[in-house]
C-alpha cells in the first residue's frame, strides 16, 4: 500500500502553486475555530448528560446508551472506511501500467493531475466520510441491536413459518439492517472503485471492446456478486415480512402472498443465488455473458413474478370469490389482533337498555351520587380565577382526575397542581435572576370534588341560576380548603418539577444563615405577604465548581453561569424537569402516555405516568396510527410520545413511572412482568425498572388504568370484536368510536366515573366510553374497564352489547338536550342575560337496566375575558325522558314530570318555592298534600332525606338502619311514580288538580344532531 503514498513515476508532476502564506494561516485558523467550536459543544453536552444521569440515579443508562452508540458508530463506520478505501487503494494499485492514447484518455489526464498529488488525502477523505455516514447510521440502530443481543421467546409462533414471534420483534429487524448496510457498503465501495479505475484507464468507454481490464473486472465481478448474493439473502428475510406487510383488507399474510409472492420470493432467491455464482466465476472466465444474462434474468423475474404474477392471481383468482379465500387469513388477523391489543377476553354481554322508571328510578339517586358534573376541561379558567393567588401560577389545560378517601368514602376528585407559569410574570422583571432563581417553583394542589358534592357526600347545593362565588364547585383542597390536605395527613406542597416548569432554574444558597430569595406561594389571610424559600433536596447537578459553571454556560450559551453572584459553592441546577420528558430521558425505549396525573402519596406530590412497550412486528396482528387511536377531543395538539415509529401493532402498559414534584426522583416500576419486550430492555439496562412486588400500597392505590392504552383497544375492539372472518369481511357489524358532540372530527375521549356494571355488587371507579355502528348515531355498546389498580378485577373490560341499534348514541342525545323544551326554557333567562351556554362532558353509564345520560351545562358571560364557566344545570336522559334542574337529584326529579321544589314561585304555584316549599305541601299527619307536583315535590324530597339518611348510617355500620331509610326512600319515590302517571303500570290520580306543565308530556325526539349539538 505504500505505493499508494509514494509518488507515481508514470505520472509527471504538476507545476506546484505557491499559497500566500497569510491565505494559509487564516483558513487553518478558521477550522480550527470550527473545529473547536464543534468539539466543545458536543463535549459539554456529553459531559453534562452524564452529570444528569448520574444525578438522577440512571448513570447505567447513560454508560449503556453512550458505549452502545459509540460501538456502533465506530464498527460500522470503520467497516463502510475499510472497505471503500481498501477497494479505492485496489483500484489504484491495480491500474494499467500503459494507457492506449485515445481522446477519452486525453481528456482526462487533467484531472489525473488534479487528482494524483492528493490522492492519498482523496482516499483518506473519501472513506472517512462515508464511514462518518455509515457510523452515524450505525448507531441509530441501538434500539434493534439491543433487541437482538437481549431478546428472548414470547412463546407464541406464527401460523406460516412456525417461528416465534420473539423473532421477528427481537431479530428480523437487526437482520434486515445487517444485509441493508451490506448492499449499501458494497454500492459504494462499487462506485469508488469505477470511478478510480474510469479516471486511470481501468475502465474505457468509449471503446468498442476490452472497457474493462482485467484488475477491474475482477473487482467488479466479485462486488457484484457480493451485492447479488446479498439481494439473495434480502429476498429470504423480506418472505416473513409477509406476516407484518400493511394489505388491502388487513395486515399479514394473505391468499395472494401466500400462494403467489412467497413462491416467488423463494424462486427469486434460488436466481440471486445462481447469478452471484455466475459473477464469482467471472473472475476467471472474464467473459461478461452468462453474468449478464443472470442479471437480466434476476430483473426479469423480479418483474414478472414479483408484480405482474401476484396481479393476476389477485385479479382472477381471489377477487371473484375473495370472502371464501381470504377467510383462513382474516381469522389469523383477527386472532393475532385481538391477542397483540390484549382484547382477547373482552367479557361481551347483552343488554337490553329497557329504562324502566318503575324499577330503575326507585334507587336512581342512590346510584348516581358519585356521577362527575365537574368537568376537567371546563373547569379549568374557574380554578385559575378561584385558586390563583398570582398570575404567574397556573393550571394545566385539562384536569385530572383520581379518587381519595374522604371521611372512609372514596371519592374522585378533579385535581390540577398549582405551577408556576413564568409567563405572567411582569414583563419588567424578566431578567435572568429572576427567571431562574427567583421565580423557581409552583405550590401545591387545587382539588374539587367531581359530583360537586361537599365533603360528607351530601346533596348538591343548588347554584340557583346565577354566578356563584365557587362557580358551582365543591372546593376539596385550595386556599381556604384543606380538606384533602387532612384526608392525606398533609403534604410537601412545593412543585420543582412539572409540566409548565421552567426550563432550568438555580437554587441553593451560600450558608444556612443567607436570606432565601427564591419566592414562595403566600401564606395566610395576607396574599400580598410573599414568603421565601430555598430548595434543601438533592437537585440534578451541582455546579459549584468551575468547570461545571462553565460547561452549563455552554450547554445554555448563557455568560451568567460565570458570572452571576447567586451561584455559589452549594449551587444545583434543575433541568430536564417536565416529568413526560424525565421518564422518556432515563427510560427511552418506552412510549410514554400523553397525560401525567399528580397524587399524594406519603406526603409528597407524585406525578404517576404508564410507559407502553410498542412494536410494528407483531405477525399478522392489524397494524395503525398511534395517534389516530389516541386522537380524541382532550388529546393534547402535538402530544409528543417517544417511540421509534408512529404506527404499532402490539402495546403493553410494562411500566408505572413516578416522578417527585419536589426532588425530581424518577422511579420505573414494572406492572406487565410477563411482557417479553418489557423483560429484552430490562435485560439490556439492568437494574432501573422495579419490580411490581415493591409497589408502596399508597402509591397503588392511585395507580388506574391508562388512557392512551384504553384508547387503542377501543379502536380496535370496535372492529374486532367481530371473530367470525366472513362477518368481518361484510362489515356488516362494525363499530366505531363516536364523535364528540361538540367537536367536529374529533373522538369522543373516556370518561373516569364510579360504575355499577350488571351483577356488582358496589360501584367500581372504571374508564367508559360508548360504541356506534360504523358512520351511524345510534348506540351500540358500552365499554367499561375497571381501573382501580387495588381490585382484583384490574384491567377487566366490560361491553355491554345492545341487542338493536335503536337507542340513541351521544350525537343523538346531545341533540335531543338542545332541542327539549324544558332545556329551551331553563337556558332562555340566562342567554337573555348575556351568558351562552358551554356543555360539558355527556356522561354515559348504566343505572339499573337502562343507560343514564348524564351532562352538566356551564355558562360564561359572553364579551368578557374575566369570565369563567359556571355550573349552572345538569341535563339527564333515561329512556325518553329528558330531565333538566340546577343538581343532578333535581333533574333526575324533572325525569319524573316534577319540578323538585325547584320551580320559580312565580310560576303559578305548580312547584315549590325553592326553600322550604316542601313543608307548605305536608299535612298535620305527615302524608304530602296540595297539588299533585307538589305532592311529587314533597315525595322526592322526602326520598332525598331517606337516601341521606341510609348513607349516613352505613358509613356508621348500622345496616338495619340503612336498610330502613333505603325502603322508606324506595316506597317515596315509587309513589311518586305512581302519581307522575309514569310507573309501569300505574297512572296519575283522576282527582287531582289539572296543571300545565312541558315536562309532563312525551317530548319527540330529533333523528339527527343539530348544529348546536355539534358545538
Amino acid at each position: 500500500m505504500s505505493e499508494l503514498f509514494a509518488d507515481d513515476p508514470r505520472d509527471t508532476p504538476p507545476p506546484e502553486r505557491e499559497v500566500p502564506r497569510r491565505s494559509r494561516a487564516l483558513v487553518i485558523t478558521a477550522v480550527v475555530v470550527v473545529l473547536a467550536f464543534f468539539g466543545l459543544t458536543t463535549f459539554a453536552s456529553l459531559y453534562t448528560d452524564r452529570l444528569w444521569f448520574r444525578g438522577a440515579g440512571y448513570g447505567s443508562v447513560f454508560t449503556t446508551l453512550f458505549w452502545t452508540r459509540a460501538g456502533l458508530f465506530l464498527v460500522f463506520g470503520a467497516l463502510m472506511a475499510i472497505v471503500v478505501g481498501l477497494n479505492m487503494w485496489l483500484a489504484f494499485r491495480h491500474r494499467p501500467s500503459f494507457r492506449l492514447p485515445s481522446p477519452e484518455q486525453t481528456g482526462l489526464d487533467r484531472y489525473r493531475e488534479a487528482v494524483t498529488p492528493i490522492r492519498t488525502w482523496l482516499l483518506v477523505g473519501v472513506a472517512l466520510v462515508m464511514g462518518v455516514f455509515a457510523g452515524t447510521s450505525g448507531a441509530g440502530e441501538w434500539r434493534n441491536y439491543l433487541l437482538w443481543r437481549n431478546g428472548n421467546a414470547f412463546g407464541d409462533e406464527d401460523p406460516y413459518f412456525g417461528r416465534d414471534i420473539g423473532f421477528y420483534v427481537f431479530d428480523l429487524p437487526w437482520l434486515h439492517f445487517l444485509v441493508d448496510f451490506t448492499m449499501a457498503v458494497v454500492v459504494v465501495a462499487l462506485l469508488a472503485a469505477a470511478v478510480v479505475h474510469y479516471l486511470y484507464g481501468g475502465i474505457r468507454l468509449q471503446v468498442s471492446h476490452d472497457r474493462l481490464s482485467g484488475a477491474a473486472q475482477v473487482q467488479v465481478s466479485v462486488l457484484l456478486g457480493i451485492f447479488v448474493l446479498a439481494k439473495g439473502v434480502d429476498y429470504y428475510l423480506d418472505r416473513f415480512d409477509l406476516v407484518t406487510q400493511d394489505g388491502e383488507l388487513f395486515t399479514g399474510m394473505s391468499y395472494t402472498d401466500d400462494h403467489a409472492v412467497l413462491p416467488a420470493k423463494n424462486i427469486l432467491m434460488g436466481i440471486a443465488v445462481i447469478c452471484a455464482v455466475l459473477f464469482f466465476l467471472n473472475v476467471w472466465r472474464r467473459t461478461w455473458l452468462l453474468p449478464s444474462m443472470g442479471l437480466a434474468l434476476l430483473a426479469l423475474s423480479a418483474v414478472l413474478l414479483g408484480l405482474i404474477w401476484p396481479g393476476i392471481v389477485q385479479q382472477f383468482q381471489v377477487n371473484p370469490s375473495r370472502p371464501d379465500k381470504e377467510a383462513e387469513y382474516i381469522q389469523a388477523n383477527i386472532d393475532a389482533t385481538r391477542a397483540a391489543y390484549d382484547v382477547a377476553d373482552v367479557e361481551l354481554e347483552e343488554y337490553s337498555a329497557s329504562a324502566d322508571l318503575s324499577t330503575g328510578l326507585a334507587s336512581l339517586d342512590r346510584q348516581t351520587s358519585s356521577v362527575p358534573l365537574v368537568d376537567p376541561q371546563l373547569v379549568r379558567a374557574a380554578f385559575e380565577q378561584e385558586q390563583q393567588v398570582r398570575a404567574y401560577y397556573s393550571v394545566a389545560d385539562v384536569l385530572d382526575v383520581d379518587r381519595y378517601s374522604i371521611e372512609d368514602e372514596q371519592r374522585a376528585l378533579v385535581l390540577a397542581v398549582r405551577e408556576l407559569d413564568q409567563s405572567g410574570i411582569n414583563e419588567g422583571d424578566r431578567n435572568w435572576s429572576n427567571l431562574h432563581t427567583v421565580y423557581t417553583h409552583g405550590n401545591g394542589i387545587i382539588a374539587a370534588y367531581a359530583n360537586a358534592r361537599p365533603q360528607d357526600n351530601s346533596e348538591q347545593e343548588q347554584v340557583g341560576g346565577t354566578a356563584t362565588e365557587d362557580a358551582g364547585i365543591e372546593w376539596a383542597e385550595g386556599d381556604t380548603e384543606d380538606e384533602l390536605t387532612a384526608a392525606t395527613g398533609g403534604f410537601e406542597t412545593r412543585v420543582y418539577y412539572g409540566e409548565q416548569s421552567p426550563e432550568y432554574s438555580i437554587v441553593g444558597k451560600a450558608e444556612e444563615g443567607d436570606e432565601d430569595v427564591e419566592l414562595n406561594l403566600p401564606t395566610g389571610d395576607d396574599d400580598s405577604a410573599a414568603t421565601t424559600t430555598t430548595y434543601d433536596g438533592d437537585g440534578d447537578v451541582a455546579i459549584g465548581g468551575f468547570f461545571n459553571q462553565l460547561m452549563y454556560a455552554v450547554k445554555y450559551g448563557e455568560p451568567n453561569f460565570l458570572l452571576a453572584g447567586r451561584i455559589n459553592e452549594n449551587s444545583k441546577i434543575l433541568y430536564n424537569r417536565e416529568p413526560r420528558d424525565r421518564v422518556r430521558k432515563v427510560a427511552p425505549w418506552l412510549t410514554v402516555d400523553a397525560d401525567a396525573y399528580p397524587a399524594i402519596v406519603d406526603g409528597r406530590i407524585l406525578w404517576i405516568l404508564d410507559g407502553y412497550t410498542t412494536t410494528d412486528r407483531y405477525p399478522q396482528a392489524q397494524r395503525e396510527s398511534l395517534d389516530t387511536m389516541t386522537d380524541d377531543s382532550l388529546d393534547a395538539p402535538g402530544a409528543l410520545r417517544a417511540i421509534p415509529t408512529d404506527e404499532i401493532n402490539y402495546m403493553r402498559n410494562a411500566v408505572k413511572a413516578t416522578v417527585d414534584a419536589y426532588s425530581g426522583e424518577v422511579t420505573l416500576y414494572a406492572w406487565d412482568e410477563e411482557d417479553p419486550i418489557l423483560e429484552a430492555w430490562s435485560n439490556a439496562f439492568p437494574g432501573t425498572v422495579t419490580p411490581n412486588s415493591e409497589i408502596p400500597e399508597a402509591l397503588r392505590e392511585h395507580l388506574r388504568y391508562p388512557e392512551d392504552l384504553f384508547k387503542v383497544q377501543r379502536y380496535q375492539f370496535a372492529r374486532y370484536h367481530v371473530t367470525d372472518p366472513r362477518d368481518f369481511y361484510q362489515g356488516n357489524n362494525r363499530w366505531e368510536v363516536p364523535e364528540d358532540p361538540y367537536t367536529r372530527g374529533t373522538l369522543q375521549p373516556p370518561y373516569r366515573l364510579f360504575v355499577r356494571n350488571p351483577g356488582d355488587a358496589e360501584e367500581t371507579f372504571s374508564l367508559t366510553s360508548t360504541f356506534v355502528p360504523f358512520d351511524k348515531d345510534n348506540l351500540a355498546a358500552f365499554v367499561s374497564v375497571d381501573a382501580d389498580a387495588t381490585s382484583e378485577e384490574y384491567g377487566r373490560i366490560r361491553v355491554l352489547q345492545l341487542p338493536n341499534e335503536q337507542t340513541e348514541g351521544p350525537g343523538l342525545v346531545a341533540n335531543a338536550f338542545t332541542s327539549d323544551e324544558g332545556v329551551r326554557q331553563a337556558l332562555l333567562p340566562l342567554q337573555s342575560g348575556g351568558a351562552k351556554p358551554v356543555y360539558g362532558n355527556l356522561l354515559t353509564l348504566p343505572v339499573e337496566n337502562g343507560l343514564l345520560y348524564v351532562q352538566p351545562v356551564y355558562t360564561t358571560r359572553e364579551l368578557s375575558d374575566a369570565s369563567y364557566p359556571i355550573l349552572q344545570y345538569v341535563l339527564t336522559k333515561y329512556g325518553n325522558e329528558v330531565g333538566v334542574g340546577n343538581t343532578l337529584t333535581e333533574s333526575l326529579g324533572d325525569l319524573l314530570g316534577a319540578d323538585a321544589g325547584s320551580v320559580d314561585p312565580g310560576d303559578g304555584g305548580d312547584g315549590g318555592d325553592g326553600g322550604d316549599g316542601g313543608d307548605a305541601g305536608e299535612d298535620p299527619g305527615g302524608a304530602p298534600t296540595g297539588t299533585r307536583a307538589e305532592r311529587i315535590a314533597q315525595l322526592l324530597a322526602d326520598a332525598e332525606d331517606a337516601f341521606a339518611a341510609a348513607e349516613a348510617a352505613l358509613a356508621q355500620g348500622d345496616l338495619a338502619t340503612y336498610q330502613e331509610q333505603v325502603e322508606a326512600a324506595e316506597g317515596a319515590v315509587a309513589e311518586a311514580l305512581v302519581l307522575s302517571g309514569k310507573a309501569g303500570s300505574a297512572t296519575g290520580g283522576g282527582d287531582d288538580e289539572p296543571t300545565e306543565d312541558p315536562t309532563e308530556e312525551s317530548t319527540e325526539e330529533s333523528t339527527e344532531p343539530s348544529s348546536d349539538a355539534s358545538g
